[in-house]
């Protein structure tokens, strides 16, 4: 196994002179560029989908705070119902300022509700864009293994395997771009 990188590389420059095997290590060279891109697209599109997930989660989190607020001004307005011995004005007018502040946390939690299911979306569509990198990633990677393949056995039936697995890995990357 050790011999191999070297061999691969005393194999390349062979290739110099032989012009069907330049053009394989022309390919690899584009192929490894390509996965590199590929590669750091994918990562980003991972880092970004953790975000928005950490966005999400943050925005359920609000929205269970301001369910739990108007849940307990429900229970105080119910308690001053319950509790109170007379019917003053004061109770009222207090009941009054805390079925506003119901209105208010329900209105807040609507909001924080449709935010939350916008970056859930959000997240699901960034998924399905570090799917197609990750895809795209290992074909272009198996597509520079294969077109190796060539300079060590002067096939050049590896190579046009690689090149379709490669025409297919940039497809599938360029779709993950079109992702939105």
């Amino acid at each position: 196994m050790p011999e191999e990188p070297h061999e691969l590389a005393e194999r390349a420059e062979h290739a110099e002179h032989d012009s069907a095997l330049a053009r394989v290590t022309i390919t690899m060279a584009i192929l490894a560029v390509i996965v590199a891109a590929a590669s750091l697209m994918g990562h980003r599109s991972a880092t970004e989908q953790l975000l928005a997930q950490t966005k999400a989660t943050d925005q359920w989190a609000y929205y269970q705070a301001k369910d739990i607020r108007r849940r307990s001004y429900e229970l105080f307005i119910d308690e001053i119902g319950v509790f109170s011995l007379q019917n003053s004005p004061q109770v009222e007018a207090v009941k009054a300022k805390y079925e506003k502040e119901i209105e208010k946390y329900k209105d807040q939690q609507n909001d924080a509700q449709v935010e939350a299911k916008k970056t859930e979306d959000e997240v699901a569509m960034l998924q399905k864009r570090v799917d197609r990198f990750d895809l795209a990633e290992v074909l272009l990677e198996a597509a520079l293994v294969i077109c190796s393949i060539t300079l060590l056995t002067r096939k050049q039936v590896f190579w046009g395997i690689g090149l379709i697995m490669g025409a297919c890995g940039v497809a599938i990357a360029i779709a993950g771009l079109m992702v939105h």
